[in-house]
């Protein structure tokens, strides 16, 4: 018995079933250590709704990191698309406008950094680096660092403060956004392209795939779900504001390794790295809770990082051998 479960984890993957003991682990602790303030069904739907969107960029973001490379840029690109639907919906009052603007520029700043990647030779990390200052300042520039207010009641209620049957719509588009990245990762051969590239680039394209397509692609696929990610901050916040997205580039990465990728390349977990993303919410949601100070939870995150990454590594290590 002891045999055959050992062969079952093996084959499942320990780096795979992390993520899910620890979030068992640490919700029981929470829970026990809190009590009924952690576990009330309003404090758990308000994790749902605050992970929400490093959850959507949690998925996009396990396609990139699985075909080798990486974005830094995510958060900028978050702040720039809810700037930018804010001012939209100021000026036009028109829904359906300020998403596919805000949509568009995220695929536009997606597709820039994969050319400059592919195409320029310039490292995933420098590239993503800088773009992630330039959005930044755009945003910061196109108001000279002023709030946009949204009043537009619909746009709210479908991107952030709505509730249908009792459940934040925030979770539905977690939920939808889940399924398309399960289906492209898992079920077409989009998702296998992707791991061949980031598990051996050169044997992939010796193999057929246009491994440089494929990295626009995913950088595009960043983009564009990083955009959604701001225009659900602007919902839920009813404003645009460049202060969106700040450090959530490094939340992010976390939620995608603890999740069960590799920074080398090559393996991959949606579910894993949305159950990591609500794993760091819930961990910020209790610590907040139990009365710790943002430094105090900035330490801790980090802290959580580096082991995550630390035991990613260590069982891609373990599986390449």
């Amino acid at each position: 018995m002891q045999f055959r479960a050992k062969n079952i984890i093996n084959k499942i993957g320990a780096q795979y079933l992390i993520v899910y003991v620890a979030f068992v682990l640490i919700f029981v602790f929470f829970t026990l250590y809190l009590g009924s303030t952690f576990i009330s069904l309003q404090n758990i739907l308000n994790i749902t709704r605050q992970t929400a969107m490093i959850s959507i960029m949690a998925i996009a973001m396990t396609f990139v990191i699985s075909s080798g490379v990486i974005d830094l840029s995510v958060g900028s690109i978050a702040a720039m698309s809810a700037m930018i639907a804010a001012i939209v919906l100021r000026e036009t009052n028109n829904i359906f406008l300020a998403l596919v603007c805000g949509l568009s520029m995220g695929a536009l700043v997606g597709g820039i950094n994969g050319v400059l990647i592919t195409k320029a030779n310039i490292p995933a990390f420098l590239t993503t680096l800088g773009m992630m200052g330039i959005v930044r300042g755009f945003a910061m520039w196109v108001t000279n660092t002023a709030a946009v207010p949204i009043l537009n009641h619909n746009f709210n209620f479908i991107f952030g403060t709505g509730n249908l049957f009792g459940i934040p719509v925030l979770l539905y588009w977690t939920v939808l956004f889940g399924v398309i990245g399960y289906i492209l990762f898992n079920k077409i051969p989009f998702g296998r392209h992707v791991l061949a590239t980031g598990g051996n680039e050169t044997a992939a394209r010796f193999s057929g795939i246009n491994t440089n397509r494929i990295k626009i692609m995913v950088m595009v696929m960043s983009g564009t779900f990083a955009a959604f990610a701001g225009i659900l901050y602007a919902g839920r916040m009813q404003a645009g504001r460049f202060t969106f997205g700040q450090g959530d580039e490094l939340s992010v990465i976390a939620a995608v390794i603890i999740g069960g990728t590799s920074m080398a390349g090559g393996t991959g977990a949606i579910i894993g790295a949305i159950t990591g993303s609500l794993l760091m919410g819930m961990i910020n949601n209790g610590l907040v809770l139990a009365g710790l100070t943002v430094a105090q939870q900035t330490i801790i995150r980090g802290i959580i990082i580096i082991l995550a990454t630390a035991i990613g590594n260590h069982y891609a290590a373990r599986n390449k051998s």
